[in-house]
């Protein structure tokens, strides 16, 4: 199995990297994460999972183990394909995917394209236990008011609360409603504590 390939940067597109190993060219399936990382270089490096079917041999490629290892975790999932990994790799970056599949959040999920509810539910029942999140995993929100949600947050933490609890209640406040105030959101978030 390969590890990694590195090398010239020879063509990039949102989905796809080729990369140049002394005249030989590796096409790479990229996410979007990864693909973004890589815009402007002309080197790369990039972390492989090669994946052999009847009909074709995929390299996978990933600009870290983090995203690595969310892609391998995927892929275990009953009904979750290479591709299928990658989408949703697209759509949420790694470090967001772990705080989404520890916080049980479906509905982030079944907004990939492609995946429905029940496809969602499997993954984070499958996930659950597998996946920790680091802290910044914990404070990546997908707000549009994320200056009102940190602050919020700031303070529950400095009330006593634990963050990861905190980031969950203050992540469904801000769903249902992105334009809170700082202070609403405290005292919503209290009494759902």
């Amino acid at each position: 199995m390969y590890e990694y390939v590195s090398g010239p940067l020879r063509s990039l597109q949102p989905a796809l990297a080729v990369i140049d190993v002394n005249g030989l060219g590796f096409a790479v399936n990229i996410s979007l994460s990864t693909f973004s990382a890589l815009q402007g270089k002309t080197e790369a490096t990039l972390l492989l999972h090669e994946v052999i079917r009847e009909d074709a041999w995929l390299l996978f490629g990933f600009i870290d183990e983090r995203e690595r290892a969310m892609f391998r975790a995927l892929i275990g999932v009953s009904g979750v394909g290479a591709n299928t990994a990658r989408m949703i790799l697209s759509s949420v970056p790694a470090p967001e995917l772990e705080n989404v599949i520890v916080n049980g959040d479906a509905s982030r999920l079944k907004a990939v394209k492609g995946i429905g509810l029940k496809t969602a539910q499997r993954i984070i029942v499958d996930l659950k236990d597998k996946i920790k999140p680091s802290d910044d995993a914990l404070l990546l929100q997908p707000t549009a008011n994320n200056d009102s949600f940190d602050e919020a947050l700031a303070a529950l933490i400095m009330l006593g609360f634990q963050r990861q609890q905190s980031t969950k209640v203050l992540r469904k406040l801000f769903e249902s409603d992105p334009l809170m105030s700082v202070e609403a959101a405290i005292k919503r978030a209290l009494s759902m504590m």
